[in-house]
């Protein structure tokens, strides 16, 4: 029987190895090089604020122009689509790294409540979109009463 040493160092770094190589094969280099960093698009983070009488949508979109966005409003979806454009210079000496991520992006937003799409107000400040947008008058009278199976059969014991 043959005794060896363990490097659990070494495993690391061969696992590390044929981890790259496997995101590589997935990705594939983009434009800069950066394997991971071309491939991922950029996703604004949003957030939906519902009152009784309106749906308040806001998102966070820096270094964009609103000339650079299209604004979409259905009854029931928002669709925001737009362009973060580089402004990446090419260098020959020194070294560069950028961790901004650039390029065209869509994001579909389905909404809780129906609302009255053209009533919607929008406003775009320090790169941040909210768009106010009043629910549809059918949608401010809705009641719903949901019945539980625990309660009919409440129901019917108790008779």
């Amino acid at each position: 029987m043959v005794l060896s040493r363990w490097e659990p160092f070494r495993e690391i770094e061969t696992m590390q190895r044929q981890m790259n190589r496997l995101l590589d094969q997935i990705a594939g280099p983009g434009e800069t090089g950066d394997i991971l960093s071309d491939r991922l698009t950029f996703v604004p983070p949003a957030e939906i604020d519902e009152t009784p009488e309106q749906v308040t949508l806001r998102m966070e979109i820096p270094g964009i122009s609103p000339q650079d966005l299209d604004v979409k409003v259905a009854a029931d979806t928002v669709s925001v689509t737009g362009e973060r454009k580089s402004e990446i210079k090419e260098e020959k000496t020194g070294m560069r790294r950028s961790e901004f991520r650039y390029g065209k992006f869509q994001r579909i937003i389905p909404l809780p409540s129906r609302i009255q799409n053209d009533k919607v107000q929008a406003d775009f400040r320090n790169g941040v979109l909210c768009l106010t947008m009043p629910k549809a008058e059918e949608e401010k009278r809705r009641v719903v009463t949901i019945s539980l199976p625990g309660q009919d059969q409440k129901e019917l014991t108790g008779t």
